[in-house]
């Protein structure tokens, strides 16, 4: 299977790759759309024609948000709905209360590098909320997205995957002593597997799944990483938020890559394998097609039990 790539690159903003793409008449549901790379996804996928729902833990943030939103795309389509990815009670409501199809699914929230915390099913939480949140909300909205016949689930992970494998036998740090960037590497790489088995699972309803790095970028999703840790990456180059959003909206809308599934993109291209020491393309484990089945038949065990 040869590489994908697309004329877009690093500095490729959401609003270029999209760019005159026509999404009228399609739906799509943003997590974490309230802020970060969140907003621009959202205004690039409404500022396109799709009809837009946020959700999101704080809906007044989200009501703000959406109302900018509407204001600056003229598309009175976008609507808030709340969400706590860790509950698996919330996410059942949410996937619940939908009705008719859903065309783009963007699983973009998530917490990094925080203190262990753990939800009351005794759930490591980035790994609840990064991972089995999203899993529960793509499986509660499977019928949806069948509904659509050509719909797209797009994975926010991160170049962090290549800090952690997932541990199988131990995913909520039982047995071994909690680190967050072990535990958030972790939570990243589950996102490229369930990538990985979407799109095996659901090819014959013809939805595609892909999983993306959207490159660093200054959020609030920061906000547990020391100041001199920031201060360390600040070598590196950041990406303006409109940049970060730039390969999710692409994996969501672009024709470019219709039919694309199962694959890890990085900078609007499908990423090289990771080499030893660097810290872009994909780590081996993360594309493991065993792996990805064992990850999703555990999830599914575990929500089961809620």
């Amino acid at each position: 299977m040869s590489r994908f790539t697309t004329p877009f690159g690093y500095a490729s903003t959401a609003a270029e790759v999209i760019s005159g793409v026509d999404l009228s008449g399609r739906r799509a549901v943003v997590t974490g759309g309230a802020s970060g790379i969140g907003v621009e996804t959202v205004r690039a996928l409404a500022g396109a024609g799709a009809e837009v729902t946020l959700a999101v833990r704080n809906t007044a943030a989200g009501e703000r948000v959406a109302a900018g939103i509407i204001e600056s795309t003229g598309n009175n389509h976008v609507f808030v709905a709340p969400i706590e990815l860790a509950d698996p009670m919330s996410v059942r409501a949410f996937a619940d209360s939908w009705t008719g199809p859903l065309h783009i699914l963007v699983n973009n929230a998530g917490v990094m590098a925080e203190p262990l915390n753990r939800t009351p099913q005794g759930w490591e939480h980035q790994f609840a909320t990064n991972h089995l949140g999203h899993f529960g909300l793509a499986l509660g909205l499977y019928d949806a997205l069948a509904a659509a016949g050509d719909a797209r689930v797009v994975s926010v992970s991160s170049s962090a995957h290549q800090r952690s494998d997932v541990q199988l036998d131990d995913l909520h740090f039982e047995h071994r002593p909690y680190e967050p960037w072990a535990a958030y590497g972790q939570s990243k790489t589950a996102n490229i597997l369930f990538a990985v088995e979407a799109a095996k699972r659901w090819a014959a309803d013809g939805i595609v799944a892909n999983a993306l790095m959207p490159g660093g970028i200054r959020t609030a999703l920061q906000r547990h990483v020391p100041e001199d840790t920031l201060r360390q990456w600040d070598q590196y180059r950041w990406k303006t938020v409109e940049q970060g959003a730039a390969t999710s909206v692409l994996l969501a809308a672009s024709p470019l890559v219709e039919g694309v599934t199962g694959r890890y993109f990085e900078d609007n291209n499908e990423a090289l394998p990771n080499v030893e020491g660097e810290n872009t393309g994909v780590a081996p484990y993360a594309l493991d097609p065993e792996s990805a089945t064992r990850l999703w038949d555990l999830s599914e065990k575990l929500l089961a039990q809620v």
